[in-house]
């Protein structure tokens, strides 16, 4: 006896057999209704087109702000400690390629460590990153925000 020789009980249900008469309890329309595509032979509805939009269909998660939103490019304090600068600037920082456009918003963040005294300017700084820069001996500038 082999695996594929098994038969489990209540696997092999045979297959409801549809448009046999009125006694069969599917008979009629055999159970599709009356008229419309889905009533017909050969319909198959496109994912795209099953009546609801996929913005509909999909949970909503999270919370937008809309028109007054900001987003912020987070810099952690490991990849400040990596730059081998005095002052760290938007444009230092655009130049090194951590941050793509010199429109971006940056925060730092307090996750890494920090030995060297630096000068960092940037529009947000966490608690822990200010703590960390101005233990090392540096300073810190938050800009006004945009």
């Amino acid at each position: 006896m082999k695996l594929h020789d098994l038969i489990k009980v209540g696997t092999n249900r045979a297959t409801k057999r549809r448009g046999r008469g009125s006694a069969s309890g599917v008979g009629g329309t055999s159970g599709r209704g009356h008229k419309g595509g889905k009533a017909r032979s050969g319909y198959s509805p496109a994912p795209c087109c099953s009546g609801l939009p996929y913005y509909r269909r999909l949970p909503k998660r999270g919370f937008k702000n809309g028109a007054f939103g900001q987003d912020f490019i987070a810099v952690n304090v490991d990849t400040l400690a990596h730059l081998d600068c005095a002052e760290i600037t938007r444009e230092v920082l655009v130049e090194r390629g951590v941050v793509r456009t010199s429109e971006s918003l940056i925060k730092v963040l307090g996750r890494g460590e920090i030995t060297k005294a630096i000068r960092v300017v940037a529009d947000q700084f966490s608690e822990a990153a200010r703590r960390k820069i101005e233990a090392a001996g540096g300073t810190v500038e938050a800009l006004a925000v945009r």
